[in-house]
C-alpha cells in the first residue's frame, strides 16, 4: 500500500480529485486529497495571512498527523510549489513527487516570477477584501478565491530534494493556446533525474485524463523496495 497526498491548483479544493481518489483507492492505497487553507470548505479561513507557507504546512501538517513517511506528493498547477516546499520541509516523509501540469520552482521562486504576464492580470483581479484571486470562468462552479499571498510568497528550501526517488512530470498537451507549462516540460524531459510524459488533455488533467494519471501514479508506486 502506498500513501498518496494530492493537492490541487488555485482555486479548487479536494474534489476535483475524485476520479484518482476512487481509482488509487480501489487498488488498495491510502489517499489524501487535501483542500488548503482559504479555499473550498476552508474558504472562511481567507485571510491575508494565508500565504505558500500556509498551504506547505497544510501538507507537513498531514503527513505528520496521519504518521506518513513514504508519501507520493502529487500536485496539480500552483500544487507543484506546494508539495516541493513540503518535501523540503519534510524530507523523512515523502517517496516520490509528481507535478500535474505543475510550477516545478527552486529556491527563491514564486509564481509570479514563474508564470507570463497573462497569468500576473489575472492574479491581479482580486476579490473585494483583496485576500484572494477570482476564478476564472471556465472553472468548475466550485471553484473559489485563491489567497493572493500565496502567489507572491518566495519559496524558500533548506535542501536539494536528493532524497526523492521518483520525480514525474505531467504535460497537458492540449491546452487552448500557448501553455506556460512548456518551458518547464521541455527542460525536465533532458534531464536523466525526471519521467515526464505529454498527456492529451488540457490543464485540468484530472477531468480530461483521469485514467492516464491513474497508470503513471501505479507506475511511481509499482517498483518500490
Amino acid at each position: 500500500m502506498a500513501n498518496f497526498v494530492l493537492i490541487p491548483g488555485m482555486c479548487h479544493g479536494g474534489w476535483c480529485f475524485e476520479q484518482l481518489t476512487t481509482g488509487l483507492r480501489a487498488q488498495g492505497h491510502a489517499v489524501h486529497p487535501l483542500t488548503l487553507t482559504g479555499l473550498s470548505e476552508r474558504g472562511h479561513l481567507l485571510h491575508g495571512a494565508v500565504n505558500l507557507d500556509t498551504h506547505i504546512q497544510d501538507v507537513t501538517g498531514v503527513l505528520a498527523a496521519e504518521n506518513i513517511r513514504d508519501a507520493v506528493l502529487v500536485g496539480h498547477s500552483y500544487g507543484g510549489m506546494v508539495i516541493t516546499g513540503a518535501a523540503d520541509r519534510a524530507p523523512d516523509r515523502v517517496d516520490s513527487l509528481v507535478y500535474l501540469d505543475a510550477m516545478v520552482p527552486e529556491d527563491g521562486d514564486s509564481c509570479w516570477t514563474l508564470v507570463t504576464d497573462q497569468e500576473r492580470r489575472w492574479y491581479a483581479d482580486v476579490v473585494e477584501t483583496g485576500y484572494g484571486v477570482r476564478p476564472l470562468p471556465f472553472f468548475d462552479p466550485r471553484a473559489t478565491p485563491h489567497p493572493i499571498a500565496s502567489l507572491l510568497q518566495p519559496l524558500r528550501m533548506t535542501g536539494d530534494l536528493a532524497h526523492i526517488r521518483r520525480r514525474v512530470y505531467g504535460y497537458a498537451a492540449g491546452w487552448d493556446g500557448p501553455s506556460p507549462f512548456t518551458p518547464a516540460y521541455e527542460r525536465l524531459r533532458e534531464d536523466p533525474a525526471w519521467t515526464t510524459h505529454a498527456l492529451a488533455g488540457g490543464h485540468n488533467l484530472m477531468r480530461d485524463v483521469p485514467q492516464d494519471l491513474l497508470k503513471i501514479l501505479l507506475e511511481v508506486v509499482s517498483n518500490r523496495t
